[in-house]
């Protein structure tokens, strides 16, 4: 079977700059070579961090993505990228969950995708945010996203 070429304008395989705010963040779609066939995808992003756009003070969040491809999957350096982007981005838990949400369905157009943010606390208040888009296939398994209601101590 003949080895399919990617594009070359994948950052995947060569040294990129980080970019330094989401705008620039270029996020790579990869063809699905199992495009007929219902999956789901997970990404985990367990240091996930921003910053609050009142007080500068950092944000800390696990992120967890599902999605089911279509013709397309996302590209994991060009995620990490992305991901690394919010780092000096000052945004709300909801904008930036929801912004990356928005921006992988409009990039890689997937059947359905969920994000949850599961925020550290704030203020002594943990905020978790999900946003989801597109319908779910009856013939996919989603598993929970396994992340803990936060607790605290005890």
């Amino acid at each position: 079977m003949a080895k399919k070429s990617l594009p070359t304008s994948l950052q995947l395989g060569r040294a990129v700059e980080w970019p330094d705010r989401p705008e620039k963040a270029q996020l790579d779609r990869v063809p699905n070579p199992q495009a007929g066939t219902n999956y789901l995808v997970r990404f985990t992003a367990p240091e996930f961090t921003s910053i609050c756009p009142v007080t500068g003070q950092p944000d800390f969040a696990h992120l967890m993505i599902d999605y089911v491809p279509g013709q397309w999957l996302l590209e994991s350096k060009s995620l990490k990228l992305y991901v690394a982007s919010f780092r000096n981005h000052g945004a709300f838990h909801e904008d930036c969950t929801v912004m990356i949400g928005k921006r992988i369905a409009a990039e890689i157009k997937p059947k359905w995708l969920r994000i949850g943010g599961y925020w550290y606390p704030r203020g002594g208040i943990p905020i978790d945010v999900f946003w989801q888009t597109g319908k779910l296939p009856k013939d996919v398994w989603v598993p929970d996203q396994g992340v803990a209601p936060y607790r605290g101590r005890g």
